[in-house]
């Protein structure tokens, strides 16, 4: 039987069981990501809203840290698809810096998917991070993908500010 403290670890791991999906894990672990981001936008003002970002984006990377070496013990290997608190970590960096205002949604769309996208792609040197010590390396490449999709971002709203709502 499970401890409470084994089962909270498992529930915040996988992010309420998401890091479960047969398909995409590690999306369906984002999602987690678009649940803080949306309500955030809708309810707080400026600069409120980043100030919760940023919160929210350091709980979830400590998270991630704190948990790696459980989860490698519990999933029996680095990084597993099931542990997806990194995934969270991503989202939230790519749109604490990358916000259309007053496009909430459009803007869940664009980082959730070019969040996504870069993380799945793993543009150099990403892949590389993934060898730094336990939780280091399980978070650093999905912060470098949500960098490089919040510089993508940025230059598709410069260049194609319609499919932003501008």
């Amino acid at each position: 039987m499970k401890t409470w403290r084994e089962r909270l670890a498992w529930l915040l791991a996988t992010c309420g069981g998401f890091g479960y999906s047969p398909i995409m894990p590690g999306t369906a672990g984002a999602i987690w990501g678009v649940i803080l981001y949306v309500p955030m936008a809708l309810l707080a003002p400026e600069p409120v809203q980043t100030i919760l970002l940023a919160v929210a984006l350091l709980a979830s990377c400590i998270v991630t840290v704190a948990l790696a070496p459980w989860a490698e013990q519990y999933f029996g290997g680095k990084d597993s698809k099931h542990f997806v608190t990194d995934e969270v970590a991503g989202l939230l960096l790519t749109v604490l810096l990358f916000r259309v205002q007053g496009q909430v949604l459009l803007t869940a769309l664009w980082t959730f998917a070019f969040s996504r996208l870069c993380d799945i792609v793993k543009i150099p040197p990403s892949r590389s991070l993934e060898h730094l010590p336990s939780g280091w390396g399980v978070l650093a490449d999905d912060l470098m993908a949500s960098v490089y999709a919040a510089g993508f971002l940025h230059a598709l709203f410069h260049f194609f500010p319609h499919w932003f709502g501008r």
